[in-house]
């Protein structure tokens, strides 16, 4: 069971935050909560819960007639263009564990989204107040950006406000600006079984918990041909590393060994057991997370770079910001 709304309100008024509260009926959408606060003064807000495809979640927390485009922000993430969608209702309830309506940041008061990243929008400093529901949607507080803070810091989050509507261009010389705000986990839930279902014709093999690795695999000496060459060229481009062949290459060394051991272990055909498991489709849905870690660490080195060759430039004396395409 998450944390209630009276836990919550207890919580402000021990920290001593100054915050109006204003009951209302159950509402759904902003239209709705509008007809009840609107008149109060406060800032309406709208609140996003988005999961990357690595199921880690975020909350974007916004201005009502902030305008968020998902494509732009999963890019400043450093996770593509189409990194990150519209979280399900089941993340509510087994994550934020709040009803349908009640995402807001007072939602991450119970340690159960401890792990979900929070993005603020920079234009609630610029309101005397703002908007939230504290749990429940039958009741909307009003408070300041700076009691917001207080709140999320006695939590042990960092406040990190956003410009939402900016979308600067991210490339190579251009590393994404919010790749810091992307969570260092992936989320657990059942909503993984359903998405990537077992099929029914696979076997139910039941392995020992004490041997729940592969065994150490010695590595075959390297040798160097043309068609090594060719391979690395097609990953190494001008533009930097191509995180799809290189994803692609991982997968087709990792599943030959894993064959080879399953088919030992179980006593199988390697192409039987490739049969039985449909390696081919776990292969399609492996490669798009393989894909996207391999692109966070890509962008993370390229923060990393230009972080080390800005510093480089100032132990030298030469000053300035380096310039950008």
């Amino acid at each position: 069971m998450g944390r209630t709304k009276e836990e919550l309100l207890a919580r402000l008024e021990e920290l001593k935050i100054d915050f109006k509260r204003h009951d209302h009926p159950v509402v759904l959408t902003v239209e709705e909560q509008a007809k009840h606060v609107g008149n109060f003064g406060g800032a309406l807000t709208k609140n996003l819960l988005l999961k990357d495809k690595k199921h880690r979640l975020y909350i974007v927390s916004a201005l009502a007639d902030t305008k968020v485009d998902m494509k732009i922000l999963s890019q400043r993430l450093g996770l593509g263009k189409g990194g990150v969608r519209m979280a399900p209702e089941e993340n509510l309830r087994q994550v934020l564990q709040v009803p349908l309506g009640c995402v807001t940041p007072f939602a991450l008061f119970n340690e159960s989204a401890s792990a979900v990243s929070l993005l603020l929008d920079q234009g609630f400093k610029s309101k005397q107040s703002c908007y939230f529901h504290p749990l429940t949607n039958d009741v909307t507080i009003a408070l300041s950006s700076s009691n917001l803070d207080k709140f999320l810091l006695s939590i042990g989050k960092q406040p990190a406000y956003v410009d939402l509507e900016a979308s600067p261009v991210v490339g190579k010389d251009n590393p994404p600006d919010l790749a810091d705000l992307v969570p260092s986990g992936a989320f657990c839930s059942s909503e993984e079984s359903v998405e990537n279902p077992t099929p029914k014709d696979a076997p139910q093999v039941n392995v020992p918990k004490e041997k729940t690795c592969l065994p150490e695999v010695k590595a075959k000496p390297k040798v160097q041909n043309k068609g090594a060459e060719s391979s690395e060229s097609k990953v190494l481009t001008n533009n930097g590393p191509n995180v799809e062949i290189f994803a692609s290459d991982v997968l087709e060394v990792i599943f030959p060994l894993f064959l080879s051991e399953a088919s030992k272990k179980l006593n199988i055909k390697q192409e039987e057991l490739t049969q039985i498991l449909k390696l081919d489709d776990f292969k399609r849905r492996a490669a798009p997370d393989l894909e996207s870690v391999t692109n966070m660490f890509k962008n993370m080195a390229y923060t990393a770079g230009f972080h080390a060759g800005f510093d480089t430039m100032l132990k030298s004396g030469l000053g300035g910001m380096p310039s950008r395409k």
